[in-house]
């Protein structure tokens, strides 16, 4: 039963590959988007039958209430809302990376008493545990603020504070001594707790410098931070899928991002950093090559009968003309 259940995790992963090949192009995106659903779908059914699961009554329970929010969300949001939808289904894999990594260090902590813990949680999984459970926690907080910035519930303008960039390098170099202790000592349950909390605030002040117009970027970082922290929890759970899933989300989010970031001359630590809306906190711009011409304006007639003697016509509508379904009437 194990070879079939990791042969069907194989071949959900090439579904996961093909289909994110596939969004690659707008032609054959639709059929991207129903292979990955495919292979989520199969990662699915044989994971619960990998787990030997006793009771389906809260799976069941789970899965109903979960694809009814997914079909209502897929009807009802129109595609102006994609970037606050993706930044909010962002957030909701953070905090799912959160729990599942947080109820194992529970679950492994229960099978010890008082100084064997440690023999319980090795250092490898203690590892994964703190990388889940700390970028899960930034991602869940940062998404949810991007989001509410996207839907006008936070102020989309740059909210700056005095000593921010130390401020928030200070936070990280705490999260990053407390996960390094947490790890040697396992047992150190407060001290975890602790970090969570200063993780979720960490995210909020990450993401809260950051203007409205420059969100789209920040939401692919934080598409990117959910996946590793995917990845990390595969590595808890021993689940080579997870593993894989969490690194091509992890991956194409960090990709897509260098390039957002190339395409507005921005720097990628800038973003990771937060508060790099405006150009004074921008930092380096990128030197990009410079195109000289003169600018010729035509009026209506003399831009018809340009268009009317030429071989080939090209017109490539926007993001904005295409959510306008402008490209028809043009």
């Amino acid at each position: 039963m194990d070879l079939v259940i990791q042969l069907a995790y194989l071949v959900a992963s090439i579904f996961f590959i093909y289909g994110l090949k596939m969004l690659g192009s707008p032609k054959t995106a639709r059929k991207g988007n129903l292979y990955s659903a495919i292979g989520m779908l199969m990662a699915i059914v044989f994971t619960l039958l990998d787990k030997n699961i006793i009771t389906y009554e809260w799976i069941i329970i789970g899965l109903v209430v979960g694809s009814s929010i997914g079909v209502i969300f897929a009807l009802k949001v129109k595609m102006t809302g994609m970037p606050q939808m993706v930044g909010l289904l962002n957030g909701f894999g953070g905090g799912a990376s959160l729990l599942v990594a947080l109820s194992e260090y529970y679950k492994l902590s229960n099978y010890a008493e008082g100084a064997n813990i440690a023999l319980q949680i090795p250092t490898n999984t203690g590892v994964s545990i703190v990388v889940s459970i700390l970028i899960g926690s930034v991602t869940f907080t940062g998404s949810m603020i991007a989001f509410g910035k996207l839907q006008g519930l936070v102020t989309g303008k740059v909210v700056r504070y005095p000593l921010q960039h130390p401020f928030n390098a200070l936070l990280l170099l705490l999260i990053i001594a407390a996960g390094a202790y947490i790890v040697i000592n396992p047992a150190s349950v407060d001290l975890l707790l602790l970090a969570v909390i200063v993780s979720l605030i960490l995210g909020v002040l990450l993401v809260l410098p950051i203007g409205g117009a420059d969100m789209p970027v920040a939401i692919s970082l934080l598409n990117s931070y959910s996946g590793l922290a995917a990845s990390a929890t595969g590595f808890v759970l021993e689940n080579n899928l997870l593993i894989i899933a969490g690194a091509l989300v992890g991956a194409s989010g960090i990709i897509l991002t260098l390039i957002m970031c190339r395409g507005m001359n921005r720097s990628l630590m800038n973003v990771v950093m937060g508060g790099w809306a405006s150009a004074g906190a921008a930092g380096p711009a990128v030197e990009g090559k410079e195109h000289k011409g003169d600018v010729k304006s035509v009026d209506a007639e003399e831009l018809a009968m340009i268009l009317d003697s030429a071989s080939s016509v090209i017109i490539v509508p926007g993001y904005g003309m295409a959510v306008a379904q402008a490209q028809h009437a043009v």
